[in-house]
């Protein structure tokens, strides 16, 4: 399987997707949406504000409201919050690859196949 290619710039918040693609064409207001979602305006206002991200269950409703899926807006804040954390100089990028110990080989599971049933003993 190829990586998928990081992007250089800064991904959308779902917050601003849901704003600049939803909210303002339809034309519809914060408080209606939010109460059409069944949360309260403040939860809303968070998201489209960027200062919360999208649960699962706001992904959930946001797919059902606007006929798109719940992959699609977690997606949105996992490229977005994997950004941020790879621009963070938390000493992420210092971790060393972990090698097995020598002598040891990796694990790949049982070469070993018995065609016969164990009985257990008792």
């Amino acid at each position: 399987m190829l990586p998928e290619k990081k992007p250089t710039a800064q991904p959308p918040h779902p917050g601003f997707v849901l704003k600049k693609e939803y909210i303002e064409p339809l034309g519809v207001s914060v408080t209606d949406l939010a109460a059409k979602l069944g949360v309260s305006r403040n939860t809303l206002s968070s998201i489209i504000n960027e200062r919360a991200g999208v649960s699962p269950d706001m992904a959930l409703r946001l797919s059902k409201a606007f006929r798109t899926t719940p992959e699609m807006w977690l997606k949105l804040k996992t490229v977005h919050d994997l950004w941020e954390a790879e621009q963070l100089d938390s000493g992420w990028n210092e971790v060393e690859p972990i090698r097995p110990v020598r002598g040891q080989t990796q694990s790949t599971g049982s070469k070993h196949t018995s065609k016969r049933k164990r009985v257990p003993r008792g």
